[in-house]
């Protein structure tokens, strides 16, 4: 039977202009490509940060400056990022595909992932969004609409949302239907449409949930085999970026937890990918291993070649 993996994808593996992304997706291609090649199932999550980004800006800019725009939830916002990324991903990966005669399909899932709306990421909003305003803008805006705000790096005032744990897959199922029937998947696009439970149905909420937490929340209840987050670097380091920088190639759980104590891991870098992967090493229950590495050596990390693997 197959092995069947999440591949989580950074930043690096998509652009901040629809130009540059479709340059870059063709690299991804070949590394999915590759996974497909080895006769792995494959299901393809990534990250939305710069895009989401965009298209917020540009809905706001017009609705705020007399344009005939209206004004575009930000859970609107993740769902078109999710639809183009997935558009500009699927193209390149079936083109890839067929180039080397592989019959498989490949199809995005625009995916809503339910959070708690009691997340205590909700009274601490960290995540920014969208434009710069002076401190008299953002005032303004906070007053009509409730927004955050908060000074950023010296650049004025930006919106920040929450960044709340993910606790379901509205759409897990229809991702298995398809992995089962053999195509490659890509779902949870930007850690997925953040959604809270209410009586009156799914809501959307203004949030960005982490791309690899909701990865590792997939990969646990698809029953992965292995949870790969690709990344800039081939090997989580510690020390990183001193002269005494060192690579390291496996960790077990309670060893990387003991490197998160000595803070090891960048808040909003490798702290997340290596938490995520204790997640599902952690909740898996046959055995199933993490990966963290280079979207470049995905394969070769496969092999043992590379990579820092996270074990029970």
């Amino acid at each position: 039977m197959a092995e069947r993996i999440v591949v989580a994808l950074g930043g690096n593996a998509l652009g901040k202009t629809p130009e540059e992304q479709l340059e870059l997706v063709k690299h991804t291609a070949r590394t999915i490509a590759d996974l497909a090649a080895a006769g792995y199932e494959v299901i393809v999550g990534h990250g939305n940060g710069p895009q989401v980004g965009m298209i917020n800006l540009a809905m706001e800019f017009s609705a705020n400056h007399g344009g005939k725009t209206p004004y575009m939830p930000f859970p609107e916002c993740g769902a078109m990022s999710q639809g183009y990324i997935g558009y500009h991903l699927q193209q390149a990966i079936q083109e890839e595909l067929k180039r080397r005669g592989i019959r498989k399909q490949c199809a995005t899932i625009i995916t809503q992932v339910v959070v708690d709306e009691k997340d205590p990421g909700f009274a601490h909003p960290t995540k920014p969004v969208g434009s710069f305003y002076s401190k008299e803008e953002a005032e303004a805006i906070a007053a009509e609409k409730g927004f955050a705000f908060v000074e950023d790096s010296g650049r004025g005032y930006r919106r920040v949302v929450p960044s709340p744990i993910p606790k379901r897959i509205v759409e897990l199922d229809v991702v298995e239907q398809l992995v089962n029937a053999g195509d490659i998947v890509i779902t949870v696009g930007g850690g997925g449409i953040p959604v809270i439970e209410t009586p009156e149905g799914l809501k959307g909420v203004a949030a960005v949930i982490d791309k690899d937490r909701s990865s590792a929340l997939l990969a646990c209840d698809i029953h992965a085999d292995k949870l790969i987050i690709l990344t800039a670097v081939d090997r989580v380091c510690v020390h990183f970026n001193q002269p005494d920088q060192k690579e390291l190639s496996a960790m077990t759980v309670s060893e990387a937890e003991e490197l998160i104590r000595e803070k090891e891991f960048a808040p909003g870098s490798m702290l997340p990918k290596v938490e995520s992967c204790i997640e599902f090493v952690k909740q898996n229950q046959t055995g199933g291993t993490a990966l963290i590495t280079s979207l470049a050596r995905a394969a070769e990390a496969l092999e043992g070649k590379t990579g820092t693997v996270i074990t029970k």
